[in-house]
């Protein structure tokens, strides 16, 4: 395959009037994105990515949940399918690429194949998915779990929005419903996903591109500490039992040991609240989150009981009570090796700068490749930001992405 100015151009025309049409598409008054699934900018811009697959001779179709597909039928091997797409919803004042470059990248890979190599020997899929964010509705991958079969109706009946639209209630507006259940689809071979890396490994080591061979497990919890509120003026330090005052020297003890242990280990603490919350009393109660991922499973396990067990005995010596609540068990997802070398070897023939890296968030990929492999292409994000509006990334890199994801989808369709 040859990366010539022309073809260049081409993708690069490309990208640039789907991504600034799309992102025309629930633009934020206040700056970014913010389109939601099942709203009405939700449901334009998969008519506008339908529209942008028929242009160029693709078949198409809605699945009973909103997820599109776009497909040009293969010759010799008809009956397997090699797939690429992403997600088409964002957060709630996000940025233009995060889910929906990946979409505009497979359709113009799709669309650069076609037009100069013709139909292809397998299938050529493109899938642009209804939800992955989980931001309108208390549910995330909506999209990719009623693709390969493992959504839960049950989870979305009785759920709402934050205005108190009912998930069930807008599906049906938009002309959607449940799917039914069916056989899981047999004839899909690969699966690769583009996306920006949403961190700044790339941009900081002067990388062009992110091949993505595992997906990070998560555990995520809410700690809860219980002491006794009490005058912050008469009750001597000694005597307290500061709920604020074990909680930072749990968070100090589990970060000087992941400092400790390094990379790929990442823990975060977030969200705080305190009771009662006031300056002149001492806290008796405190809840805080602690998000801890890694891309070995037994590795996670093992360090999060460490902790686990770290946090009581802290609790007993400060005199408090604590409940520990582990709401989030993610394990890691490998990524298929073959596919990984597949990519690695045309971003070595193009002489492109990348490295082989696992992804920290999660994406549909995690939810595909326990059913079908599955890769990732990565393209840099500018100062690592995302999920914000000033999420960006080089113009060129974006163009670097989609050709060689064409180059990819060219060696798995067409060889």
């Amino acid at each position: 395959m040859t990366t010539d100015k022309t073809v260049n151009s081409e993708i690069a025309k490309n990208v640039d009037e789907r991504l600034k049409a799309l992102s025309s598409i629930g633009s934020d008054p206040t700056g970014g994105m913010t389109r939601l699934l099942y709203t009405d900018s939700w449901l334009q811009a998969q008519k506008y990515v339908k529209q942008q697959m028929e242009s160029f001779g693709m078949t198409t179709q809605f699945d009973e949940v909103g997820n599109l597909f776009g497909r040009i039928e293969g010759t010799d091997l008809p009956d397997e399918t090699i797939m690429s797409g992403s997600h088409i919803d964002t957060v709630v004042n996000g940025g233009k690429l995060d889910g929906q470059f990946g979409v505009v990248a497979s359709l113009t890979a799709a669309q650069y194949l076609l037009e100069k190599y013709g139909q292809p020997r397998r299938a050529l899929e493109v899938i642009s998915m209804a939800e992955e964010e989980g931001s309108r509705f208390p549910m995330a991958f909506w999209g990719s779990k009623n693709f390969v079969g493992v959504a839960n109706d049950d989870e979305v009946k009785d759920i709402a929005d934050a205005e108190g639209n009912k998930f069930v209630d807008e599906m049906h507006r938009q002309g959607f419903d449940f799917k039914p259940k069916q056989t899981r689809r047999d004839d899909i071979k690969a699966f690769v996903e583009e996306h920006i890396e949403q961190g700044d490994i790339l941009e900081h080591e002067h990388e062009q591109i992110g091949i993505v061979n595992n997906i990070a497990g998560q555990r995520r919890y809410n700690i809860t500490l219980k002491g006794e509120a009490n005058h912050a003026g008469t009750t001597p330090l000694s005597y307290r039992h500061d709920a604020v005052y074990g909680m930072s020297k749990i968070i100090s003890k589990a970060l000087d040991r992941a400092h400790e242990i390094g990379d790929p280990l990442v823990l975060t603490f977030g969200k705080v609240a305190v009771k009662p919350n006031t300056v002149n009393v001492v806290p008796g109660e405190v809840l805080f989150t602690m998000d801890c991922r890694h891309t070995d499973a037994e590795f996670l396990v093992n360090f999060t009981q460490e902790l686990e067990e770290m946090m009581k005995a802290t609790a007993k010596e400060q005199g408090l009570g604590i409940d520990i609540d582990l709401w989030m068990d993610e394990a890691p997802v490998p990524l298929n090796d073959e596919i990984v070398a597949t990519i690695e070897k045309e971003a070595k023939a193009e002489g492109y700068k990348y490295r082989i890296m696992h992804s920290g968030a999660g994406h549909d990929s995690q939810v595909i490749a326990p059913f079908y492999p599955t890769a990732m292409i990565f393209v840099p994000s500018i100062d690592g930001i995302s999920h914000n509006p000033a999420e960006d990334t080089p113009f060129e890199d974006l163009v670097t992405g989609v050709q060689l994801l064409a180059d990819t989808l060219y060696q798995l369709a067409y060889k």
